[in-house]
């Protein structure tokens, strides 16, 4: 349906739309609940420890993964960076002395961010003065599109708000039309999705396939990073529900959402609630995920399974599974009555 037809629909922000979901279709999320009091509790914690850190005004200190995402479990990483308004924080004295002080609170034993130097560092301008082109490196798409889709602040949340907002607009200043879909933004997003998948493969080109990650990484790649996708896709094809002057404060109030809260938000609002029970059974499939990761043991047992002898664990059967299931549920909307023309139109070409 041509959205110029009828006027925007003017829902509610995504904010607790899991429970809404859960509500609608009569079941529960415990464990994604669970996490998410885990996330919370997490965050006061580093908070405190952080109290008397030395923050400038114009900095702030951000995590990312799963605990933007809410969903953080026993062995979840600890992926962080600062992030500073402008100029170049390699600098400036004062970010390497709050860089310090966070590394003594996160980060510790093997919870420290992955190999690839995307976090752990501070950066500023150049996440919105690299777009595309040759310096667009790998790095700088996905701090964009991490900071955009799954990052909380610990310290100075203003800072944190004012520098998501200004990749946001970064995007949406070009070439946003009426009732269209934000074309740079969703370009971008879904390569950061595909570069996600290669990335995958290129970690292993070389190396030992028996290192002790390849079947996590998998594992994550079939739900969580799934998640993450959907939860930036979705918001994205919804913004052409509106002129471009409402796109922003829609996209604003969608990515300040929880991945899940805003997966479930469109669950119940397309398809005049058709979707629901879709949306039910894939989430019920992520809850059982994340039950999983929050199982020592099952880390344990994934560090030491070989990707040849995957097909015979249980436990990543039960993983596969449950990536079929959320990948089937999001289809179901993406190619169902609400969507279907929008998913046609503007994923493939």
């Amino acid at each position: 349906m041509d959205p110029r037809s009828r006027p925007a629909k003017h829902l509610k922000a995504p904010h607790g739309a899991l429970q809404q979901l859960a509500a609608a279709a009569g079941t529960e999320f415990p464990h994604l609940t669970r996490a998410r009091r885990h996330t919370q509790s997490e965050l006061e914690r580093v908070r405190g420890h952080l109290a008397n850190a030395p923050c400038p005004s114009d900095a702030s200190v951000v995590v990312f993964g799963s605990w933007g995402r809410g969903e953080l479990t026993r062995g979840s990483d600890h992926d962080w960076a600062i992030l500073v308004d402008a100029g170049d924080p390699d600098q400036r004295p004062d970010i390497t002395r709050l860089d310090s002080a966070v590394r003594k609170v996160l980060g510790a034993d093997e919870r420290k961010p992955g190999t690839q130097e995307v976090f752990g560092r501070a950066f500023g301008d150049e996440l919105v003065e690299q777009i595309g082109l040759d310096k667009d490196s790998n790095t700088l798409l996905t701090r964009r599109m991490l900071l955009l889709l799954e990052s909380a602040p610990v310290l100075n949340p203003v800072v944190h708000n004012r520098c998501h907002a200004r990749v946001l607009d970064t995007y949406l200043e070009r070439g946003t039309k009426d009732f269209r879909v934000p074309r740079f933004l969703l370009n971008d997003l879904v390569r950061y999705w595909r570069t996600v998948c290669v990335d995958f493969e290129g970690k292993h080109w070389g190396l030992d396939a028996d290192d002790g990650k390849w079947v996590t990484r998998n594992a994550k790649l079939r739900t969580s990073r799934k998640i993450l996708f959907a939860s930036g896709l979705l918001p994205v094809l919804g913004a052409m529900q509106h002129r471009v002057m409402d796109q922003r404060c829609f996209l604003h109030d969608q990515l300040g959402a929880l991945a899940t809260d805003r997966i479930a938000h469109a669950f119940v609002a397309h398809d005049q609630g058709r979707s629901i029970e879709a949306g039910a059974r894939g989430l019920r499939a992520y809850d059982r995920f994340i039950a999983l990761l929050d199982n020592p043991e099952v880390r344990a047992h994934l560090r030491e399974v070989r990707p040849a002898e995957r097909d015979r664990s249980a436990i990543w059967a039960e993983i596969r599974t449950c990536g079929r299931e959320l990948e089937q549920s999001l289809l179901a909307l993406l190619y169902g009555p609400d969507l279907a023309s929008v998913t046609r139109t503007h994923l493939i070409f």
